[in-house]
């Protein structure tokens, strides 16, 4: 007797709505997706009891005539493809046919439908895969489908949805997620009856990010005009640096207006923002990417959310190289915010104090021999005797001074030159900065035009040393240092056939590797000055070339290898930058912040964390209660 068995069409449909059908927010994806493919204006999504209960999307799409209503029930059954060579082109979000079929055999499913142009509609009700009635419909032109009670005859599937709470959630950034990659169509959302979200059509996708995420968000975002790199067309916008958050929640990718997710373009915005985030972060993106439809495949994942490219390299080089472009082109917009001309006091000439005891050379920095401090030693000495420079005392005329040869009561220390601020002149002779003093022995207060400006002052430092060390290796090359005794590894074939092809970038990047005897072995004769080898908790040979490896992988072409040590470089330069405590004389605090001002990213130090905060005038004025 044979064992095997054709299943029932019931159970075989059951099967397969699983794989499309996970939760109620699949079911609002693929009707919302079929209503911007019939080219909706509005779009209205309601949801009850997170969607289990009732989920009814309407729309003011072409409609269908009766023959189509029932057609498209028919599992495989769409008007997207006609052939296998459509597969290669798909320019719409839905083209199997398999969305509408699968909803109807888990659900009691209602299809009401109008073609513009008709008079009278049609209205199909289904339950659990079989159809119950057809008959005419007087609904406004267009599509609605009506869900309810998914998976009532799964109960197996149903135990496994979330809280209602959890779900309604899902199904709402679902909404989000559409609203944002279709900003042109109107969105209303209803949850258990009450409007959640009214969301009309724009032209401009800022707003709709606006009315989603907030002013706040919006006003943190760098825009990227639309460019076109070896036939891949990315706009869109992107955080700011610094702007990120701990999970990828935020970096929302559409291409061809889908909602992807790819494991390529994340690494290429990772690359493209490099040293402006923090290790553990992500950046915050609405990035929209067109390419041609043949260059990548949809038709991966059931649900369609992962794709792939005919030629990954190339999207990744465009994706880092357009970020990267934005975030240098923000350079000058962020200047325009620090570094806005500080308004005179009053009674005095905002002109640069005549300095004395310390050249402001001392800022022009090369890494010091056994971690010594970038400051001289006459100001060393002042500060651990607790005294101050002439031009350290900042004068107010109802408040009593501290005496200069003791040292402050609090942390809160200021130094300025006597009745006036310091000015830093910028390489356009404008004074744009007045150096008010330093606070708690680490920050830097300034004044601009706009506010008040704080600098880490140990932030400041280390983005100044971090990028004159990087571009010091890129001149020279990686410094190298040969072994006494070489040593020999051997590498998996996927491995050691990557390091055939790219051994002279390796030995750029200062490690001696190249072929010895047998397939497979190499031989490793010096490495980079900065890396030590051996045991102890020291790195080894073996675990450094696959590190090497996996970065290498996720990097791009026109990356700078150099790269793969600044993690070592961030860490030397960590160590020898000035530190809290440490006292930077008034030439020092000026040479200081005008290297900065001169920094590729001066916004951030090299593991991510900000070098200026502004705070401006309206925040000061509401914290005081001048402004509501």
């Amino acid at each position: 007797m044979s064992r095997i068995a054709l299943l029932p069409e019931t159970v075989a449909s059951q099967v397969a709505a699983g794989e499309v059908i996970e939760r109620p927010t699949s079911v609002v994806k693929e009707l919302v997706e079929n209503s911007i493919d019939a080219g909706a204006r509005k779009i209205e999504v309601m949801i009850r009891r997170g969607g289990i209960s009732m989920i009814r999307v309407v729309d003011d799409g072409v409609g269908m005539d009766r023959d189509d209503a029932l057609l498209c029930l028919e599992r495989h059954a769409t008007s997207k493809i006609r052939t296998g060579a459509d597969l290669a082109a798909i320019s719409t979000l839905g083209f199997r046919g398999e969305a509408l079929p699968s909803i109807a055999s888990v659900s009691r499913f209602c299809l009401t439908t109008r073609e513009q142009s008709a008079i009278v509609g049609t209205r199909v009700e289904v339950s659990g895969g079989r159809i119950e009635n057809v008959r005419d419909g007087g609904d406004a032109p267009g599509t609605q489908i009506e869900v309810r009670s998914l998976f009532f005859n799964l109960p197996a599937r149903r135990k496994f949805l979330r809280a209602e709470t959890t779900e309604a959630s899902h199904c709402e950034h679902q909404v989000h997620l559409q609203a944002i990659g279709h900003p042109r169509i109107g969105f209303v959302f209803v949850q258990n009856d009450r409007v959640v979200r009214q969301l009309p059509a724009t032209e401009n996708l800022l707003d709709r990010i606006r009315d989603l995420c907030g002013a706040q968000l919006a006003n943190e975002l760098l825009e990227v005009p639309e460019e076109t790199l070896g036939g891949i067309a990315i706009r869109g916008f992107i955080g700011k640096p610094g702007v990120s958050r701990s999970s990828r929640a935020q970096q929302l990718v559409f291409l061809n207006g889908r909602a992807v997710e790819n494991s390529v373009i994340n690494f290429a915005l990772r690359e493209g923002y490099h040293t402006a985030l923090m290790k553990g972060q992500y950046p915050v993106t609405f990035l929209f990417i067109e390419m041609d439809p043949a260059a990548v495949d949809v038709n991966v994942h059931p649900a369609k959310r992962e794709v792939r490219f005919r030629d990954h390299a190339s999207v990744r080089e465009a994706v880092v190289e357009i970020t990267r472009r934005t975030l240098e082109s923000s350079r000058a917009s962020w200047t325009k915010t620090f570094a806005k001309p500080a308004p005179q006091p009053l009674g005095s000439a905002l002109v640069p104090s005549a300095v004395s005891g310390v050249s402001p050379e001392t800022l022009q920095n090369r890494l010091p021999q056994g971690g010594g401090k970038l400051i001289s030693e006459s100001a060393a000495r002042d500060a651990q005797h607790g005294t101050r420079d002439e031009c350290a005392t900042l004068s107010f005329a109802a408040l009593p001074l501290q005496p200069s040869s003791a040292p402050p009561r609090n942390d809160t220390t200021f130094h300025n030159n006597h009745s006036h601020a310091t000015a830093i002149d910028q390489p356009s002779s404008r004074n744009d900065f007045r150096i008010l003093g330093v606070l708690g022995k680490l920050y830097v207060l300034m004044e601009n035009a706009s506010g008040l400006v704080l600098v880490d002052q140990h932030a400041a430092h280390e983005r100044i040393l971090f990028e004159e060390l990087r571009r010091r290796m890129e001149t020279a090359g990686v410094p190298a240092q040969r072994l006494l005794m070489p040593l020999t590894i051997e590498l998996p074939p996927r491995d050691a056939d990557w390091i055939s092809q790219n051994i002279s970038t390796l030995q750029k990047m200062g490690i001696g590797i190249e072929p010895f005897g047998a397939s497979g072995v190499f031989k490793i004769d010096a490495l980079p000055q900065f890396l030590r080898h051996g045991s102890g908790g020291e790195t080894e040979p073996l675990q450094l070339l696959r590190d090497i490896i996996d970065e290498l992988r996720q990097t791009s072409v026109n990356t700078s290898k150099t790269r793969l040590g600044e993690d070592v470089i961030a860490t030397t330069v960590c160590r020898h930058a000035v530190k809290a405590n440490d006292y930077l004389r008034e030439p020092e605090l000026v040479r200081l912040i005008q290297d900065l001002l001169r920094c590729e990213l001066p916004y951030c130090c090299p593991h991510g964390r900000p070098t200026m905060i502004q705070i401006s005038y309206f925040e000061l004025e509401k914290k005081f209660g001048r402004k509501v």
